[in-house]
């Protein structure tokens, strides 16, 4: 069950966050991806990187699929409560209740009325980005097609950035949008893959969402991340990016398993 104090302290955190997150560059950022009710990632998550060295960024995806997604989320939230700059989570998918039902959805129908709305609600308020000024972008799904980094600011829930963001897959293809999602996940191609980092300066995107998605795509600039059990990997990896590190793409940045 929810301790709905803790959203309430969660919230008042949220609401003072932007969308998009600009994070320190004299840390080292630990990147961790999906981790779906996974509590002992999360638990060794914390217990390895949750310090005043390291700032977290969790890129979404915390509930359903796994055995203790209330138990995992809450650990997040007090985290997020006792050191607000060492630990951002991002949105993802199974963040947006209250924007786009979905299925599956065990945690979410697991809760009742009252508790779900409450949730839902505070959920929405997440950042969608982070940002690193060595050219990293943190999502949990694909590049929003904006001009600049900043507009990710103004990105409206359920428009059509957002869905890209919080639902978008990529295939290692040629082309732009390879398919609407009109029923499912929008993907998107190499081509709009690189028109949009070129666009904004980026060297590498982290993000998570894709569980049959290469560790690496688009000759290494495209590194997808999962922190959890829940899809029956054997492997729970991190991405850290220590300060002062020439980010060319995302392979420079650092890999570890928990």
């Amino acid at each position: 069950m929810l301790d709905l104090n803790v959203v309430a302290e969660f919230q008042k955190i949220l609401e003072r966050e932007p969308r998009l997150i600009r994070l320190p560059s004299d840390h080292t950022i630990v990147f961790v991806g999906d981790t779906h009710g996974d509590r002992e990632a999360t638990e060794e998550v914390l217990r390895r990187y949750f310090d005043a060295t390291h700032t977290l960024v969790f890129l979404g995806d915390y509930v359903d699929r796994g055995p203790d997604s209330s138990g995992s989320l809450l650990l997040l939230m007090r985290a997020k409560i006792s050191h607000p700059d060492r630990i951002f989570l991002l949105m993802g998918n199974h963040e947006a209740w209250a924007v786009a039902p979905f299925t599956p959805a065990d945690f979410w129908r697991s809760l009742d009325p009252k508790e779900a709305k409450i949730l839902a609600e505070t959920l929405i308020r997440l950042p969608l980005a982070a940002v690193h000024s060595a050219g990293v972008l943190a999502v949990h799904g694909v590049l929003p097609d904006v001009d600049e980094v900043e507009e990710i600011e103004a990105v409206a829930l359920g428009s059509a950035n957002w869905r890209k963001m919080t639902w978008g897959d990529w295939a290692d293809g040629p082309g732009y949008q390879l398919d609407p999602g009109f029923w499912g996940r929008p993907v998107f191609g190499r081509d709009y893959f690189w028109e949009v980092m070129e666009r904004l300066g980026l060297r590498a995107l982290v993000r998570a969402h894709q569980p049959d998605a290469p560790l690496f795509l688009f000759g290494g600039h495209c590194l997808t991340l999962f922190t959890s059990q829940a899809y029956g990997q054997g492997v729970r990896r991190v991405a850290l990016l220590p300060p002062q590190v020439k980010v060319r793409s995302a392979k420079d940045l650092v890999l570890a398993e928990v």
